[in-house]
């Protein structure tokens, strides 16, 4: 299945990496924290790691190191504004429930 971008989230994701100046994507993680277990991690990547799985959505090049890549495959990376809230929306079809604050889940 893999991982994909809505191209609010694409357009996104080129504005930071050009206004940075460097990098060939993102990098999509989670990690174990918060009350529900587990968190997402999204950070700018530089390279590539010896088994990253690469995706490419709208031009933009996703990298997910493969233990995530069990908690993420199906993913679409969204970018949202509600009101004076704006953010990275993640439409995770593995998520079996989340916690009130929105800040970690589990599987």
């Amino acid at each position: 299945m893999g991982i994909t971008l809505t191209e609010a989230a694409a357009e996104h994701i080129r504005k930071f990496l050009d206004n940075r100046g460097a990098g060939i994507g993102i990098r999509l993680g989670v990690r174990t924290s918060g009350c529900s277990g587990m968190a997402y991690v999204l950070e700018f990547a530089d390279e590539a790691e010896q088994d990253d799985q690469v995706f490419e959505d709208h031009g933009v090049k996703v990298l997910v190191d493969p233990k995530s890549l069990l908690y993420l495959d199906g993913t679409e990376l969204d970018y949202t504004r509600e009101g004076l809230n704006e953010g990275f929306k993640f439409n995770n079809p593995n998520v079996k429930d989340a916690c009130g604050c929105g800040e970690s889940f589990t599987v």
